[in-house]
C-alpha cells in the first residue's frame, strides 16, 4: 500500500483574509454538521462572472490542496489558491442572518467596483 503524497501548502495570516466572529460561529457550526470540525476548511475562490466581472465562490472542503494558502482566523481554517489570494488580500468575511441581505459577505478593500447585488466585484 502506498502512502498518499504530502499536500504542499503555505500558511498565511489575517492580512490575507480575516474571519469575523459571526462568520466564524456559522462556519464552525456548518463544519461540525458535516463531520469536518477537526480538519475542514472554508475554500474562498475568485472566479470570473457576475455583473461586475469577478465573483466569490465559497465551499466547505476537507482541508488545503497543493499550492493553497491556509489562514487560521477566529479558530476557522480558510484556504485560498494563490491566484484568488491576489484579489482577496485584506478582506474580511462576515455573516448575517438577515432575511433579505443575509449570508456570508466579503468586505474587500481591493474591489474598485461592486454591483448592487453585492455578489460580484471588479478589481
Amino acid at each position: 500500500m502506498t502512502e498518499a503524497p504530502a499536500i504542499n501548502y503555505k500558511l498565511g495570516n489575517e492580512k490575507l483574509i480575516k474571519v469575523l466572529p459571526n462568520a466564524a460561529n456559522k462556519l464552525t457550526s456548518l463544519l461540525k454538521k458535516q463531520g469536518r470540525a477537526e480538519h475542514g476548511a472554508l475554500r474562498v475562490a475568485v472566479v470570473g462572472g457576475g455583473c461586475s466581472g469577478l465573483q466569490y465562490k465559497m465551499d466547505l472542503v476537507d482541508g488545503p490542496a497543493n499550492r493553497d494558502i491556509m489562514v487560521l482566523s477566529n479558530e476557522v481554517r480558510v484556504v485560498i489558491d494563490p491566484k484568488s489570494a491576489l484579489f482577496v488580500t485584506g478582506s474580511e468575511l462576515d455573516f448575517s442572518d438577515d432575511l433579505q441581505q443575509g449570508g456570508f459577505k466579503v468586505k474587500n478593500p481591493n474591489a474598485v467596483v461592486t454591483c448592487s447585488c453585492g455578489e460580484s466585484f471588479a478589481a
